[in-house]
């Protein structure tokens, strides 16, 4: 079965040096219908002015998964941690038992633009940590690239660790190119458009839309619209428990 959710009917809030868009309620965006898909809690597509941010701001139990689509983001937190994500990078932090935070775009010129993703951990009270990788989309056109893993996956140490059953790909696909991901029996797919435009299980995605899957052997999405100067889109997929 398939489930869109339209990027025009997200959440939307303008507050001048952010405007961000919710796929799930959030903060003052509250919508009984939409809380999350499974494990899958938040997905914010945030755009952030020059030299503006997030300031320092607790969390806890919760994973979450930072992916920059243009500009960077400078992080800093109460573990520790100082580091600048750029574009064609991701990141996750494990709140756990509490983590302080801040998020700031550190040009005087460009935007900030990125996608937060918060995923529910399988158990509360872990240790706070703190990763950071880059990806390499656009050097292997049309092939889904593991993003993140459930933290026991040895094989995927390429990939950041998270601690709950969900797998985490990202693509570019070319225009007219085609892929697909299998999905186990009694686990659920959820396909967020990055930018771009394709057809995933024959229902057509442009930017910020969702596709909810269940019941489903895999996920075939094919290239089919523009993405900046080439053709084609960009997309996450979100393999769920």
């Amino acid at each position: 079965m398939n489930t869109l959710r339209p990027a025009a009917e997200r959440g939307h809030f303008d507050h001048g040096w952010l405007r961000t868009w919710h796929s799930f309620s959030f903060a003052d965006y509250h919508d009984p219908a939409h809380m999350g898909y499974r494990n899958l809690r938040v997905i914010n597509e945030d755009v952030v002015v020059p030299g503006q941010g997030f300031g320092e701001h607790p969390h806890r139990d919760m994973e979450i998964i930072t992916y920059v689509i243009s500009g960077a983001v400078e992080h800093r937190d109460s573990m520790g941690t100082r580091s600048v994500v750029a574009a064609g990078e991701v990141q996750r932090m494990t709140a756990g038992s509490g983590v302080r935070h801040s998020e700031f775009n550190p040009s005087d010129e460009d935007p900030l633009h990125l996608l937060q993703i918060w995923i529910m951990p399988r158990e509360r009270g872990l240790d706070p940590g703190y990763e950071q990788r880059p990806l390499a989309l656009a050097e292997h056109p049309g092939e889904w690239q593991l993003v993140a893993a459930p933290a026991e996956a040895t094989s995927a140490r390429a990939a950041l660790s998270i601690h709950q059953d969900v797998s985490l790909y990202a693509i570019q696909l070319p225009s007219g190119q085609q892929a697909a991901q299998s999905i186990a029996q009694g686990r659920a797919a959820w396909v967020q458009m990055v930018r771009g435009a394709a057809k995933v299980n024959g229902v057509e995605l442009s930017a910020g839309d969702g596709l909810a899957l269940s019941d489903v052997e895999q996920v075939e999405a094919e290239g089919i619209g523009a993405m900046g100067a080439e053709t084609g889109a960009e997309m996450l997929l979100f393999d769920l428990a």
